[in-house]
């Protein structure tokens, strides 16, 4: 083909031989992008019209290039998989034959063509299976072994593999209805008798070439996936095992067993299952060699091997009482390949492979009987003894020379098979209990008391990290080595970053032991200040400082000027990242909620004073992005503080703090004390960055989090919050602010004191909002979507506030309406929500049953409309919620309006007849309407209709 740029071809043009050369060579050669794509946009039309049966033959002359033949191919293809049912039966037969004649043709010519034009006569025998051919695959593998002078032997071999290899995988993707699918996949189980012995026949004769047999076990692995009897590969799957001494055929022929062994119907074939044991254990050697020759390729297929026949047939294997002894043999190779020697993921990529087969085998061992239970326990504790060792081994960090060549890639990689390693030990524990974290002490402390032999880091680190793997997760509150452990703890000599992130994770994994044994705190509390110094252990030493501050608060107040001093000098120092300085907040705020009130006032005067001089500095500034930063920063700080500084103990659920309980305090609270102080300086900081949507977010935060845990120790601010956020609101509407007064109205609305400020902010955020719905809503989505919640929330809380004279029930049931047609599934979900929440109240709110009396049927279209195709599938539920709720309140009005409503044409869908929506209608309105259930069924159904996917493949998840 010469290279030219062609015109882009007309939308109009005809469908012709031509037209569609020309279109392949601008879609290839023409550099001009848009070209191209109105190229490629036009051939998609020219492969699905009727043309295309014309024109695919007349691509396919050997005198073509290949590209333009194998889009005649692939033309060939999307007209039988997808359009079968336009093809006539009567030429079922020259279609076959053409297609036998062309694969032929071409087992010498372009392989992608061959490949193409196997797939359309495989997609074409799918379709005709059983009935109109029924020995489909022995036909196919009689027209290729007969002889044909024109072409010679080893091409025709090859073709037919290729078309026997296409054929169970255009079966897997096929979009045969799933009657079919069933049909045909016996019918392909049954053919396997043709295809098997040619496969054998194939690897076992000495003149195969290479490439033949890699071709026999790219089709055998296609195969086994039809599900066919494992008795029936024996032959194959054992030429497959001889195969794997051949270095060319290696990968091929472990991708084969792998399949073969890992067919889920492949454990009923028990007697199989054992006589494929031997030739596993009997690749150890070549394992072993390719271990030690550093030959990845080859350690990771066996390994894969092994892995597939122990972990998917681990239970049959163990119901095989008499042969213990070689499925544990099996074992023991899969163990091989766990410890093997290297450190993942640089020098080894196989150990991770093994690492499901542990939890599989102990699953299963635990799943018998008490008595065979014993049985099997005995034989296998001691070799999850070993795994132990040998999972501890694999954990181990390199040399610290070593490590500091490694990319950061693979640092990601080797953290993460840690934290497999370390889910592996946690679920280990259940097999051996108690005796596991007795085993790992003992073994850390001969190692920190051996004074001839001085380990390495990398040892006592990895024995650390077994331990608090499994203390993370397991409640160690009455293991007896505990102590002890804190104890060795402040023994370990932390020379290395590594070492001390473990040493601090694992006194964290202790924090609830510490709560019960208060006096072992003063043991490791200094290490864990000393290590909030250091900016490369910010996220172990903060958050197991958090940990301790939050199990232990009771039992700090002795450390607490400590704590705090050592704190406060590393968020002044700017130690720490923008998280953990927040998460640091969360612990002071945890551990000044046991102090007494002047104790806490006292504290928190040092702590924040530094803060809000920073901040009255920032407020005086013109705005800049620098001074931006560090408002949020410090409002952040402040808000952090106050999610967890809580004196009424809302958050104490457990019964062992009861006993260590405070007095309630009198008095007010310490948070709002030091709210009042800085509500002034907030407010100045706003009015200078209304119009920053973040600095008004970090504002609103610092009192939400505080709302939401003072509760009503909040009270005294409600006031003058309320005023402060509608003058926010009323100058720049935010979600942020919304969001907020939603709070409030959870909180406090039904208590008559704060009624009157909250009610008079609800009425005003209510009117900024319908100012913006007159506007255009279309730009805000997210502040639709939290005024829909702050509306629900007020039904919810305090239906009163929808009496208000001064509250415009319409407007608002108006926008409601409105909001049921945005694109934003969030805001229609928002929306859907109000409306089920304001329909139970037509008898009890006049004004509300007014609205509903009168707009109830704009509301029924809107959902109509979105069941009809105009909202996202998934939001149907939430329509049916409100039809649920019209029905069962406005009953013998949504009669009336179902029936209007269904009599305009095209309406909800111009897909559905007017039986289906009669039908429909009935159906909502039938005695069925009082289940929930059944209404969502309902809705499913009618908007499957009405998009026209019923009974189609897309509903299979529905």
């Amino acid at each position: 083909m010469e290279r030219r740029a062609e015109a882009p071809p007309p939308q109009g043009l005809d469908f012709t031989v031509e037209n569609v050369e020309k279109a392949l060579h601008q879609l290839y050669y023409d550099p001009n992008i848009e070209n191209k794509n109105l190229a490629q946009k036009w051939l998609m039309q020219a492969q699905v019209s009727p043309q295309a049966w014309h024109f695919s033959w007349l691509l396919l002359h050997m005198d073509k290039v290949p590209e333009i033949q194998y889009f005649g191919a692939s033309a060939l293809h999307i007209k039988i998989s997808r359009y079968w049912n336009d093809i006539p039966a009567d030429q079922y037969e020259s279609l076959k034959s053409q297609l036998f004649t062309h694969i032929t043709r071409f087992a010498g010519g372009s392989k992608i063509v061959l490949t193409r034009l196997c797939v359309a006569l495989a997609s074409l025998a799918l379709s005709m299976m059983p009935e109109a051919w029924p020995c489909a695959v022995a036909d196919m593998v009689r027209m290729f072994q007969a002889e044909d002078s024109n072409v010679d032997g080893r091409a025709r071999c090859l073709a037919l593999l290729e078309l026997l290899t296409v054929l169970p995988e255009e079966f897997q993707t096929s979009r045969l209805p799933q009657y079919r699918k069933g049909q045909v996949r016996s019918v392909l189980a049954q053919e396997c008798g043709s295809v098997f012995p040619l496969l054998e026949q194939l690897l076992q004769q000495q003149d195969s070439p290479g490439f033949i047999k890699q071709k026999v076990l790219k089709c055998f692995s296609s195969w086994v996936q039809l599900e066919i009897p494992l008795m029936d590969c024996e032959n194959l799957i054992q030429a497959a095992f001889t195969s794997l001494q051949d270095p060319e055929l290696f990968d091929t022929a472990v991708e084969a067993v792998v399949n073969a062994i890992s067919q889920p119907d492949a454990q009923r074939y028990v007697n199989t299952l054992l006589k494929l044991i031997p030739p596993v254990l009997g690749l150890q050697e070549q394992l072993r060699q390719a271990v030690q020759s550093g030959d990845m390729e080859t350690s990771h297929g066996i390994c894969r091997i092994a892995v597939a026949l122990g972990e998917n047939h681990s239970r049959a294997l163990l119901d095989q009482v008499e042969h213990w002894q070689s499925f544990l043999a099996l074992v023991n190779m899969i163990m091989f390949c766990t410890g093997i020697p290297g450190h993942y993921p640089v020098n080894e990529t196989t150990s991770s492979l093994t690492l499901t087969f542990w939890y599989t085998l102990q699953d299963d061992i635990l799943s018998f009987e008490p008595d065979k239970q014993a049985v099997y326990q005995q034989v296998y504790r001691p070799v999850y003894f070993q795994l132990v060792d040998v999972l501890l081994h694999k954990a181990q960090f390199p040399s610290d020379e070593e490590y500091g060549f490694w990319s950061s890639d693979e640092k990601e990689q080797f953290r993460i098979y840690r934290v497999d390693i370390s889910d592996t030990l946690m679920y280990v524990y259940e097999m051996l209990g108690a005796e596991l974290l007795s085993s790992l002490y003992d073994k850390l402390g001969r190692l920190l008391t051996n004074t001839e032999q001085p380990s390495t880091w990398q040892h006592t680190e990895a024995l650390l990290y077994g331990f608090q793997s499994i203390a993370e997760t397991i409640d160690v509150n009455y293991s007896d080595v505990v102590p002890g452990l804190i104890g060795l703890i402040p023994r370990i000599s932390i020379s290395n970053v590594q070492l001390a992130d473990t040493v601090m994770f694992t006194i964290g994994s202790l924090s609830e032991w510490l709560a019960d044994h208060p006096v072992m705190i003063n043991n490791v509390l200094p290490l864990v200040l000393q290590a909030l110094g250091n900016p490369e252990l910010s996220i172990s030493s903060v958050s197991t400082l958090k940990k301790i501050c939050r199990e232990c608060k009771y039992d700090l107040p002795p450390y607490a000027a400590n704590i705090v001093a050592v704190s406060q000098e590393v968020l002044m120092k700017q130690i720490h990242k923008t998280s953990q300085c927040m998460w640091l907040m969360q612990a002071l705020g945890f551990l000044l909620s046991a102090l007494q009130v002047e104790e806490i006032l006292k504290n928190l005067h040092s702590l924040i004073t530094p803060y809000i001089q920073q901040l009255e500095k920032l407020a005086d500034e013109t705005p800049n992005p620098s001074n931006r930063l560090a408002i949020i920063h410090i409002l952040g700080l402040l808000s952090n503080l106050f999610t967890t500084l809580d004196i009424s103990h809302h958050d104490d659920d457990h019964e062992s703090t009861e006993v260590k309980k405070l007095p309630v305090q009198q008095g007010p609270n310490p948070v709002v004390v030091v709210l009042q102080q800085v509500f002034q300086l907030i407010q100045k900081v706003l009015s200078k960055w209304l119009n920053d949507a973040q600095v008004v977010e970090s504002v609103c935060a610092i009192f939400e989090k505080s709302v939401k845990t003072l509760l009503d120790d909040f009270a005294p601010m409600v006031p003058q919050l309320c005023e402060m956020l509608g003058q926010m609101y009323s100058t720049i509407p935010q979600v942020s602010a919304i969001e907020l007064t939603r709070q409030l109205v959870h909180i406090f609305a039904h208590e008559p004191a704060h009624f009157p400020p909250i009610k008079a902010l609800f009425l005003l955020v209510t009117s900024v909002t319908l100012t913006l719905f007159q506007q255009g809503p279309r730009d805000h989505p997210d502040i639709v979507d939290s005024f829909m919640q702050l509306l629900a929330q007020a039904l919810k809380r305090k239906p009163d506030l929808f009496l208000c004279s001064n509250l415009d029930v319409k407007a608002v049931f108006q926008c409601g309406v409105l909001s049921l047609k945005f694109p934003e599934a969030p805001t229609v979900k928002a929306s859907c929500g109000f409306f089920t929440e304001l329909l139970p109240r037509c008898g009890e709110i006049a004004p509300v049953g007014q609205v509903v009396h009168e707009n109830g049927k704009a509301l029924l279209q809107a959902v109509l409309e979105g069941i009809g195709g105009q909202a996202s599938r998934s939001l149907m539920d939430h329509f049916a919620e409100i039809l649920f709720a019209l029905n069962k309140h406005c009953f013998s009005l949504l009669s009336v309006w179902i029936k209007e409503a269904m009599q305009q044409d095209g309406f909800p869908s111009a897909r559905v007849t007017p039986e289906q929506k009669e039908n429909f209608s009935q159906q909502i309105l039938s005695r069925e309407r009082v289940n929930k259930r059944r209404v969502k069924e309902m809705v499913k159904e009618f908007t499957l209709l009405c998009r026209g996917l019923h009974g189609t493949e897309y509903t299979a998840d529905y």
